[in-house]
């Protein structure tokens, strides 16, 4: 993740009182996390997850970031990996998504605004409630923007347009079934609308819960990862199919 700058010097001869003038023009791109994510929260069940696709290997390794009974965290772009923990800190102080990202921003000290700037950063927050704010910065790779509704909060960049994040949105609102289904129909919906513009490599999915997983003291509903895979949306398809027939069969134990 390293800024890629090309450099055209342009010198001019102004005259002999004048030394030469030069002006440098810097052309850049990032090399960004380019993502699209989706927080989502299922008000019947009590949880809380994020589901994410991109271009790059291993896309799960800090973008997603939950906490059951706190909430949960999506940072990408130009990302500052630290901005997850710090968002799970003012969640546990019951601080509102919406001053959570202003205070997480505002307190950046922007250590390398060069290469890699905190005007490019990207990143979403959830409360445990399901109420959810996001931000975009203004030099964040294009196309990149954010779409948030209640219980739901979709985010991306190098996308192909801002159709990829609202169809996201629908898709997780007109989808039912558990929160892991939920959240992969936005996965598949964004992809469906162009999705990162480079194409795919690695998704991940996150849902926690109070107690809400397999075993004794759990929270987490669902870690799933696809690291590196030509089909990634695919693949995480085919895992939560697995993990809704496992929750099935504890269930089966159950009402024995």
């Amino acid at each position: 993740m390293r800024l890629r700058a090309t450099v055209l010097l342009l010198t001019a001869v102004a005259g002999p009182l004048r030394a030469q003038q030069a002006t440098v023009q810097v052309i850049t791109s990032w090399d960004t996390v380019a993502t699209f994510s989706i927080l989502g929260y299922d008000p019947e069940t009590g949880e809380v997850g994020g589901a994410v696709q991109s271009r790059v290997f291993s896309v799960g390794n800090g973008v997603l970031w939950g906490e059951a009974g706190t909430g949960m965290v999506a940072t990408q772009a130009v990302v500052d990996v630290s901005y997850g923990p710090q968002a799970l800190e003012l969640l546990r102080q019951a601080v509102p998504p919406s001053e959570v990202i202003r205070r997480v921003w505002e307190a950046d000290p922007d250590p390398r605004p060069d290469r890699w700037t905190k005007q490019g950063r990207q990143f979403a927050v959830m409360n445990a409630r399901g109420e959810a704010a996001a931000y975009t910065g203004p030099r964040a790779s294009d196309w990149a923007g954010h779409k948030t509704e209640q219980y739901v909060t979709a985010q991306g960049n190098i996308l192909a347009g801002e159709a990829v994040v609202s169809d996201m949105v629908a898709a997780f609102n007109q989808t039912e079934g558990h929160l892991s289904f939920r959240l992969l129909a936005a996965l598949e919906a964004g992809e469906a609308a162009g999705g990162d513009a480079r194409g795919m490599q690695s998704a991940a999915m996150l849902i926690v819960r109070e107690d809400g997983g397999v075993w004794l003291n759990n929270d987490v509903v669902l870690r799933l990862q696809v690291d590196d895979n030509p089909e990634p949306i695919q693949e995480l398809r085919r895992l939560v199919e697995i993990a809704a027939r496992q929750r099935e069969r504890i269930r089966e134990r159950g009402r024995r």
